[in-house]
């Protein structure tokens, strides 16, 4: 790799881990009382794929150790967000599924967040951020097959 490249790169990723802390910032800042970023993002993940997980499942979907997810998980069911059962066909396993509560905060968390996020896209430009998504998403996938 060239030093040019080297450079874009180490440039573009300090970009992007900034964006991500201010973005982190601004969005924790308007969640509902008592949520936790990482609590919104697996009840927003359980609310879009309409299933239950593992513990496991969700550890993997996330990157982040089981201890990890049974930390955030505990915390969701404490609140009433989620359910946790035992898997039927394999008693060591649980199932995790999201509770009509959890639908309700998601909902209220992400209408929280819409206001910051859509002035955020307008300010910048529709066209911008559409062009910007799949650099994006590339960057994503090709970092993902890193782990």
């Amino acid at each position: 790799m060239s030093s040019d490249t080297d450079d874009l790169a180490v440039t573009l990723f300090s970009e992007i881990l900034t964006v991500e802390q201010l973005a982190r910032t601004a969005v924790a800042r308007v969640l509902p009382r008592g949520m936790e970023l990482s609590q919104f993002s697996v009840l927003n993940h359980l609310a879009h794929i309409q299933a239950e997980r593992t513990p496991a499942q969700l550890a993997k979907a996330f990157h982040l150790t089981r201890g990890a997810m049974t930390n955030t998980l505990g915390k969701l069911e404490i609140a009433g967000w989620i359910h946790i059962r035992p898997d039927w066909d394999d008693a060591r396993r649980k199932m995790v599924a999201i509770s009509p509560a959890g639908v309700s905060a998601r909902n209220a968390a992400l209408a929280a967040m819409t206001p910051i996020i859509g002035d955020a896209v307008r300010k910048i430009g529709t066209e911008k951020a559409r062009a910007a998504l799949p650099v994006l998403r590339e960057l994503r996938v090709k970092l993902s097959d890193l782990e």
